[in-house]
């Protein structure tokens, strides 16, 4: 019942059809789209086309044979009509039917006017005779019939013998004719799955040939995320991708402007902020050196809110020059021989975090590295100042000597950061989603983002995970690629010069171009 509705006890009940929910399925991609349009168009026309010619070459080569084999039946019973007559014995009359077989390797089945069988071997006897076919012939129409025998399909072909009385028929192998439908579907068939391969090749081929100049702009577009606002798609002689791609290179070029105008825009306010910021900066250390002086105490606060403000505003100043100089690319390293274990305590100095458990490898007391030293301790005293502002304090510092490079370290014992986070808090401006909660307005979320860029001016890297054991809190890694074979252990007169360089750069003053914060 296809109906809506039906009736039951004289009345209409309706038939409620199952909603079964969508399934959705992967939406494949454009150029297997492409590939599979060719593959199912070329399938589909070699289908066609071999159907019709199996239909067609089947049907000529089945009535072929039997118009001929029907043209043979009757020949062969005008042969044996005579032998039939009363007067002809039944010895004569089988040698007869044996000569029919070895001519035309035909089985030949008769019957005379007393209803009287004879046939040459017991395989084709009268009960391989349909009784439709057997009931037409006696009604003195000729007849044929596709049977089978022992197996094997055969034409049986009955002829009336009206003059004597008798029946004849003849059975005729229909083997060779259907080993020869059998040889042409098979290969048709496999000339269908050629056609196949063939439309799935050449749709694989027209899918990347025509889809490769998108190609490009995906690896352009990469590119350009990449930082690299100076790649350009080549110029395609295709004047439908032709537009494409110089649209797409008009896109970057305005963009490359937009972005160059911004940072020279920030870069200047940047550096006309810095000289009256230094002014103020002078003037609230003034104050701030007569505070115990102010008798009111509300003044003192006052003076104590602003000195705090101010040394906020002069560090945004300088992350945002120095972001500057990674996005106008000049950030240059200033390689020079370090000591791990003076970098550690040179960034917690700077970093005005407490005193924190330091723990270094013993492979690297003896140990110096090539490196920007200013820009480590700035990577280092920004993880130690996040950890402080949103971790709940650091808790330890870990420096260890990997295979290829030098490991640094930095937990805290905060609530973790989420693993759906941990890319998110390293852009410039992101501070998470708990951040803002755990430490009020403090921060603009600039400081991560400097590490990334100083970690990668080293070709290092830079992640967050959790503490081993379930602990509470996060654990922030550096790894900094070093050729262990290329570092030479230190010596003395050089253990005395880094001395005198850590002594010298805790007055970043002497760095006007770039500060150390």
């Amino acid at each position: 019942m296809t109906d809506s509705a039906a009736y039951v006890g004289g009345q209409p009940a309706t038939l409620t059809r199952r909603r079964w929910g969508r399934i959705r399925t992967p939406r494949l991609g454009l150029r297997a789209r492409i590939t599979l349009a060719f593959t199912l168009s070329a399938t589909l026309l070699s289908a066609l086309l071999a159907l019709t010619t199996w239909g067609l070459t089947r049907e000529s080569i089945i009535n072929q044979r039997e118009s001929s084999a029907t043209t043979q039946a009757f020949r062969n019973a005008g042969i044996v009509r005579p032998y039939l007559l009363p007067d002809v014995d039944d010895e004569t009359l089988r040698s007869t039917l044996g000569s029919l077989e070895s001519d035309s390797a035909a089985r030949a089945l008769v019957r005379d006017e007393q209803g009287l069988w004879t046939n040459q071997t017991t395989e084709f006897d009268e009960k391989a005779v349909p009784r439709d076919l057997l009931r037409m012939v006696e009604d003195g129409t000729p007849a044929r019939m596709r049977v089978t025998v022992n197996g094997q399909p055969q034409l049986l072909v009955g002829v009336p013998l009206s003059s004597v009385g008798g029946l004849y028929f003849e059975f005729v192998s229909l083997k060779d004719t259907q080993n020869a439908l059998e040889s042409l579907s098979a290969s048709l068939f496999g000339a269908t799955f050629v056609t196949t391969l063939a439309g799935a090749a050449l749709g694989w081929w027209a899918s990347r040939r025509t889809l490769r100049p998108l190609a490009d702009v995906s690896s352009a577009a990469e590119a350009i995320a990449g930082g690299r606002l100076d790649t350009r798609l080549g110029a395609i002689e295709d004047p439908d991708l032709g537009v494409l791609v110089g649209s797409f290179n008009h896109m970057v070029e305005v963009l490359e402007q937009r972005i160059d105008r911004d940072g020279r825009f920030a870069s200047d306010v940047s550096h006309e902020l810095r000289s009256p910021l230094m002014t103020l900066s002078a003037s609230i250390e003034v104050l701030a050196s007569r505070r115990d002086d102010m008798p009111d105490a509300s003044a003192q606060a006052a003076v104590d809110l602003m000195v705090a403000d101010v040394a906020r505003f002069k560090q945004l100043v300088e992350d945002l020059l120095e972001i500057s100089r990674f996005d106008a690319g000049a950030a240059r390293l200033e390689e020079s021989d370090i000591r791990p274990g003076e970098l550690i305590h040179q960034s917690v100095a700077w970093s005005q975090s407490p005193e924190v458990p330091i723990e270094i490898d013993p492979e690297l007391e003896n140990v110096v590295i090539r490196a920007d030293k200013r820009r480590l301790v700035r990577v280092v005293a920004n993880l130690l100042d996040n950890a402080r502002k949103y971790g709940g304090g650091p808790t330890r510092i870990e420096v260890r000597r990997e295979p290829a490079s030098l490991t640094i370290a930095v937990e805290d014992n905060g609530p973790g950061v989420p693993e759906d986070e941990r890319d998110l808090i390293f852009d410039r401006f992101s501070r998470g989603a708990g951040s803002s909660r755990r430490a009020g307005s403090e921060g603009v979320g600039l400081g991560l983002s400097l590490v990334v860029e100083h970690v990668a001016l080293h070709r290092g890297r830079v992640w967050v995970e959790s503490l081993p054991d379930d602990q509470e809190g996060a654990r922030f890694v550096v790894q900094l690629p070093i050729d262990w074979d290329a570092v030479a252990p230190e010596e003395e007169d050089h253990h005395h010069d880094l001395l005198d360089d850590h002594h010298d750069d805790d007055h970043p003053d002497d760095h006007p171009e770039e500060e150390v914060p």
